[in-house]
């Protein structure tokens, strides 16, 4: 891996249009795609029997066909906001994932659902190449974690109501009204972006689309030493998510047979990433990504530890499950939004190829991991917590390679990108 000049400076060049609003916005877009997952978490038994699916742990695969779909379609999107600008790929990106939610509200099939899905998770993934860059062009280093943090703690709320919200829209329809209501408030936030964000992108940081080019970025995404590392950490700890994502609804109906506490306990557990955030949000100028991220990772790692022990030695029950989730969501959501900004730190000039490279290996790989434990999924949290524990540990491998065993403190040269 090679090595450029970081940044940990709290520079800012500020956003077009007010703070608040920028990163109200921010959030909605990336909102979006946690609403697509997330919510479909209560209607998975409604959408099996329906569509004939018998096995339980075969509807994971509308959570995960979404997710594959989101991680692939990053590297068309980075390349594309990089030529045509962060504007002109959400929009047309968001429309056509108004379609395919539509599509999957008509669905008549298991299979045709699942392409919708992929089709779904393709098109909202712009929402984090553009967005991601978009916020690259206005901030960076420890402003940009910071810009991020608020982002992140207002998007969190979204994921905490979901499976709310998919519960309550159950309750006077079925699971296509879901998908329906998605489409509406995709609509809501395309003509809000439409109207109030202008073009981020500077006309002479316009890439051209060239083979060359293109291969030429993701070479410099690979083997930028920071790029590479945190992006890697980044992964291992999201396949630890998307296996929570995938389990979830399996755990509370059968190992704690408490399936319509469902929204309950995953806003319980989940609340925390949103607290990490706006501590994060508070902090990090003050404290820096890598003492804080750093500490979280470590946390993740003794919190998956205890809970693992909890449960060997039959102490499991579903409150010691809440809190001990709430923990490694909190962890996981203060080392994840420091991750993504120190990723990014060197990537100023190809933010949205770089984007789309980070984000397609963090959410594929972290997609296939977390399918895999979900998979592994044997009426017992063991697989879950199992797998929290070994993302955390690899990701501890990644960081310590990245910073040369000089964890916990700033990088050592610092320099705006």
């Amino acid at each position: 891996m090679t090595s450029a000049p970081s940044t940990d400076s709290p520079t800012m060049r500020g956003a077009p249009i007010g703070f608040v609003e920028f990163v109200a916005l921010v959030a909605s877009l990336m909102s979006l795609t946690a609403l697509g997952i997330d919510s479909m978490l209560p209607a998975l038994p409604a959408i099996g029997e329906t569509l004939g699916v018998a096995s339980a742990n075969s509807r994971q695969f509308v959570v995960t066909a979404f997710v594959i779909g989101f991680g692939v379609a990053q590297l068309v999107h980075g390349p594309l906001a990089d030529r045509f600008g962060r504007r002109t790929v959400l929009l047309w990106a968001l429309a056509a994932y108004v379609v395919a939610n539509l599509a999957c509200a008509i669905a008549g099939s298991f299979t045709l659902l699942l392409v919708a899905r992929v089709l779904g998770g393709a098109m909202i993934a712009a929402a984090r190449v553009a967005t991601i860059a978009l916020v690259r062009d206005c901030y960076h280093g420890r402003a940009m974690a910071r810009v991020m943090s608020i982002a992140f703690m207002v998007f969190m709320i979204v994921p905490i109501l979901a499976p709310s919200f998919g519960w309550l829209v159950l309750q006077f329809g079925d699971w296509r009204l879901i998908f329906a209501t998605i489409a509406a408030l995709t609509t809501a936030v395309w003509i809000w972006f439409h109207i109030r964000m202008p073009e981020t992108l500077a006309p002479e940081n316009v890439l051209p689309i060239t083979p060359a080019r293109i291969l030429a970025d993701w070479r410099v995404t690979l083997t930028d030493r920071q790029s590479l590392g945190y992006m890697l950490a980044s992964t291992a700890l999201m396949g630890g998510l998307y296996g929570y994502l995938n389990s979830i609804q399996q755990i509370m109906a059968d190992v704690f047979a408490k399936p319509a506490l469902l929204p309950v306990i995953f806003a319980a557990s989940s609340v925390t990433m949103a607290v990490a955030n706006l501590l994060n949000s508070r902090i990090v100028m003050r404290l820096g990504t890598r003492l804080i991220s750093h500490g979280a990772l470590t946390g993740l790692i003794l919190v998956s530890l205890f809970h693992l022990a909890a449960i060997l030695l039959g102490w499991e029950n579903l409150v010691s499950f809440t809190v001990f989730q709430a923990l490694t969501l909190g962890c996981f959501g203060l080392a994840t939004s420091n991750f993504s900004a120190m990723a990014m730190e060197n990537m100023g000039r190809i933010a949205g190829t770089a984007s789309s490279v980070q984000g397609f290996v963090s959410v594929t790989v972290g997609a296939v991991a977390g399918a895999l434990i979900g998979q592994a999924f044997d009426r017992t949290t063991i697989p879950l917590v199992l797998g929290f524990l070994i993302a955390g540990l690899v990701a501890l491998v990644a960081v310590a390679v990245t910073e040369r065993g000089r964890l916990f403190r700033p990088a050592q040269t610092s320099r705006p990108a």
